[in-house]
């Protein structure tokens, strides 16, 4: 048997639905891309949204519409996918990594108080709800006004994840999702901002459109399109294609069924690990509502990760390789959880920055494991997968 680490849910809606644009000749930024922001909103409760071409781009332009640039600095967690950290290079504005809280794989609070306490430069924070669980955002918007930062969300995983009645992303001041195959629902590539405020969203809308004061749309559905519109600011071409937008519309008329999925084998996963110590399942605090992007645990070999060190962290993460790769050779597929950033060699050398500089994501690096979940997993093929998860701990670890 063959466990992928995800499946997308592709069925004949969407495949009818990628017809469409091909059909009407609007390819590019049209009106399928217009009823997926109007039901991207109504899911999220987001006042503004704008689709782009993926988030690293809604994090740019996030960034770059709120006036980050050169001599600013922003706070980004180090256990993240890179793409965060990226986004914040493009601006030509300085990346200051936090450390994380191990029980959450999120931003650290506390440390990121001592950040802004430091240094005046700072002029953003990014959290990164990573996996599908919120950062602890009421903490981090309470620093956020305290020191005067804007607040850009990273919610790439962050689909149907909310604190108490707040959907991820409404809390700063932009938030920004991807629908990449790895996320819960997909356009291929395509991402979306999300934002309170108006202002904030027209200047991107323009932005990501070449900077263009009308979209193509706009002039189409408008007197006078055939003459081209004013451009009153240096954009980007960031657009979504009316395909992808297509796509999105099929997929998120079914995402509560995908994520009722999803969450239904993530609570198969919490039931099996009690039997596997060896094995630190998702924290979710009290309030909170996981979306599930993705099931990480953390593998601790079954020894206490109390006073961690390189040396301990090294040791472990032997084994829970071992434990992969057996994995792997079973036929289950598996990933680390993401990078620890500041290890990776772009940013190890610009900002000469030791493994150990951040513990906490260095560990998480070298000690998550993710498991396979998708909305359409069953009972057999997870039976399948902790049946070959206990051999595989035993094997390498007894």
């Amino acid at each position: 048997m063959k466990i992928p680490i995800t499946k997308t849910v592709i069925d004949e809606a969407d495949k009818l639905a990628l017809i469409k644009p091909l059909e009407t000749g609007w390819l590019v930024q049209g009106p399928q891309v217009a009823e997926f922001e109007k039901l991207f909103a109504q899911f999220t409760r987001a006042p503004y949204v704008k689709a782009v071409s993926n988030c690293t781009t809604a994090l740019h332009l996030a960034l770059d519409a709120l006036g980050i640039g050169r001599g600013d600095k922003v706070i980004v967690p180090s256990f993240t996918f890179i793409a965060s950290a990226n986004a914040v290079e493009y601006t030509g504005a300085e990346v200051v990594f936090c450390d994380i809280d191990l029980q959450t794989f999120n931003i650290d609070v506390s440390r990121l108080e001592t950040l802004l306490k430091q240094d005046k430069a700072i002029k953003a924070i990014m959290p990164v709800h990573l996996f599908g669980l919120c950062a602890d955002m009421p903490a981090i918007m309470k620093l956020a006004k305290q020191y005067q930062a804007k607040v850009v969300e990273d919610a790439a995983c962050a689909f149907d994840s909310w604190i108490g009645n707040v959907h991820a992303g409404l809390f700063g001041d932009a938030g920004c999702f991807s629908f990449h195959p790895r996320k819960s629902i997909t356009t291929g590539e395509g991402g979306m901002l999300v934002t309170h405020n108006q202002s904030l969203y027209e200047i991107v809308k323009q932005l990501c459109d070449h900077g263009g004061a009308k979209s193509d749309l706009q002039r189409h559905q408008e007197k006078g399109g055939s003459r081209l519109p004013d451009y009153t600011m240096r954009g980007y071409n960031y657009r979504m294609t009316d395909m992808q937008g297509a796509l999105g519309v099929a997929q998120i008329k079914k995402a509560d069924m995908i994520l009722a999925g999803r969450r239904k084998v993530a609570s198969w996963y919490d039931e099996a690990l009690k039997d596997i110590p060896e094995l630190v399942p998702p924290h979710v605090p009290v309030g909170y509502i996981h979306g599930y992007q993705s099931y990480v645990c953390l593998f601790t070999g079954g020894e206490s990760l109390e006073q961690l060190n390189l040396e301990k962290i090294d040791c472990i993460n032997r084994y829970r390789n071992q434990v992969m790769d057996e994995l792997e050779e079973l036929g289950v597929a598996t990933r680390q959880g993401t990078h620890a950033v500041h290890t990776l060699g772009f940013y190890k050398n610009k900002y000469h920055l030791e493994n150990g500089k951040y513990l906490n994501s260095y560990a998480a690096d070298r000690l998550s494991i993710t498991l396979p979940v998708y909305a359409e997993m069953n009972e057999t093929e997870f039976a399948y997968v902790i049946e070959k998860l206990k051999a595989s701990i035993k094997k390498c670890v007894a």
